[in-house]
């Protein structure tokens, strides 16, 4: 019988009163794609944080690589080797190239005099991250580069000196914010990976993915292992049963458009990064979408409208029922729109502080006293409102004052949430806005974001994942070269429909 290339048995961890893991098992075979599911915060960071080196288990955790044990939480040189990582965080510099983030793991190339020499270290990078086809500008600082190219830098240092190694790539959320098409390219990375002999560990909570990629799936549930299953075996509807422990509809369509309402915003114009005059209308209670290949300039659309877009911006915007008056777009922030941003972590939250202070940052005006007190009572009131209305889950009595990184993904999505619906907006822009959460979440994000339009906001939904414009969207529009190439509508928006007007090949 063949033996695992990683076997863990007995995997515990508790932080504080929170039992995030109970005697969990795994064992990933060589040449297998093992896929890790279950719902926000059953315990899927914790358990790759824990075989990353980063948490240590609870004593009595066995491992096991290729038969030979080694001790969760102690980190060798030859144990990476082995077992290489890509974390839903990336654990990128930013203010550094792709060239630099490579060679923190594997050094530089140099001279003899020590000397680094820069064009061996391109050439390297660029041969790494080529075979995605993106052109990436590896001299570039990351910071600068869009989510998908973050991505395929952080896959592209995992993969240094892989080739025909045994041992296991573990994959949190690759896909959370790649388009279709970089998503097939990633899928023959991966599958290329399984056939080198290697183990694969897929964490996604994409129902899609996991029945296109995967050999097996472990899901866990409430930090315990409920199931282990060939994939051949499942359907859909049963894997997210198992995932939620209850029988869960997956499908979600929007209901059909009622009578035009007025505009709400009117964009004219619009200029910004690879943007070349974009204009458009959206009504009140429209959830409009906006979608694209990589570097189409679709995802900057949420960021120009709402003055969050870092480079330089022009045309004109309007919100009618406010004002007459046509405001410049590089004055846009002045509106008041607020942005569910595609990172996060990097640009949604602040780690430091609890889940209240990030839900009520932009209300502090409103919660002050004549004084210039900040009325802490009123504070505290305002953000249980929200997260009572929102449905976050947080551990402890007081989910308030939890640290907003002790939530998981999809609660500190909704927090973000709150955090632009408290502000009462016309208009909310959504960028990515269910990359990295369960089914279980996303439909409840799917709910609030049909009754905010239900109730006449406007909604914005850039994103390059078809699931969220087929389940929310009542119009989208298919950004390429920087122009709105094609306007689809109502039962006309189907994936086939969206992946034509994106490559272009209608």
């Amino acid at each position: 019988m063949t033996r695992p290339v990683l076997r863990v048995a007995a995997l515990s961890k508790r932080f504080g009163g929170t039992q995030a893991l109970q005697d969990v098992d795994l064992e990933i075979m060589p040449g297998e794609i093992h896929a890790l599911i279950g719902p926000n915060g059953s315990g899927k960071s914790t358990l790759i944080k824990i075989l990353a080196g980063y948490h240590h288990a609870e004593p009595g955790a066995v491992a096991e690589l290729d038969g030979e044990p080694f001790g969760l939480g102690q980190v060798t040189a030859s144990r990476h080797d082995r077992l290489r990582f890509v974390h839903q965080e990336l654990g990128l510099v930013g203010e550094l190239s792709a060239i630099d983030n490579l060679a923190l793991s594997h050094g530089f190339a140099r001279t003899a005099f020590g000397n680094i020499r820069w064009p061996e270290m391109e050439r390297r990078t660029s041969a790494l991250v080529e075979r995605f086809g993106l052109g990436i500008d590896v001299r570039r600082p990351l910071v600068t580069a869009p989510p998908v190219q973050r991505t395929v830098v952080a896959i592209a240092a995992a993969l240094q000196g892989w080739e025909g190694r045994r041992g296991v790539l573990v994959l949190d959320e690759p896909t959370a914010v790649l388009p279709p098409g970089e998503v097939a390219r990633l899928f023959d990375i991966v599958r290329e990976v399984r056939d080198a002999g290697a183990g694969v560990l897929y964490v996604s909570h994409r129902m899609d993915e996991i029945f296109a990629l995967a050999d097996r799936v472990t899901v866990i549930r409430g930090g315990r292992r409920i199931a282990t299953r060939p994939v051949a075996e499942l359907t859909p509807r049963l894997l997210a049963e198992l995932m939620a422990g209850e029988e869960i509809e997956t499908a979600h369509r929007p209901a059909p458009p009622s009578a035009p309402a007025d505009p709400v915003l009117e964009v004219r114009d619009l200029w910004a990064g690879p943007l070349r005059g974009v204009g458009f209308d959206l009504a009140g209670g429209e959830r409009l979408g906006i979608t694209g290949l990589v570097g189409s300039g679709h995802e900057i659309v949420p960021y120009a409208v709402c003055g969050a877009h870092a480079g330089r911006v022009s045309g004109r915007l309007r919100l009618p029922d406010r004002s007459e008056r046509w405001t410049e777009a590089r004055d846009a922030g002045g509106l008041g729109l607020p942005l569910v941003p595609a990172d996060r972590a990097g640009e949604g939250v602040i780690g430091d502080f609890s889940v209240g202070e990030n839900l009520t940052l932009p209300l502090l005006d409103r919660l002050r006293s004549r004084s210039g007190r900040l009325r802490r009572r009123r504070e505290s009131v305002l953000a249980q409102d929200w997260i009572r209305q929102v449905g976050v889950r947080t551990a402890g009595r007081h989910p308030a004052g939890a640290r907003i990184t002790t939530l998981s993904g999809g609660n500190q999505q909704k927090v973000v949430m709150a955090r632009c619906l408290a502000q009462r907006p016309p208009v909310l822009a959504l960028c990515e806005p269910t990359a990295g959460v369960d089914i279980a979440t996303r439909l409840q994000l799917y709910d609030l974001i049909e009754r905010q339009s239900d109730e006449g906001m406007g909604v914005i939904v850039s994103s390059s994942d078809t699931q969220d414009l087929l389940a929310l969207c009542t119009r989208v529009l298919v950004v390429r070269d920087g122009r709105i190439a094609r306007e689809i509508r109502g039962r006309d928006i189907t994936e086939p429909a969206l992946v034509h007007a994106m490559e272009g090949t209608e």
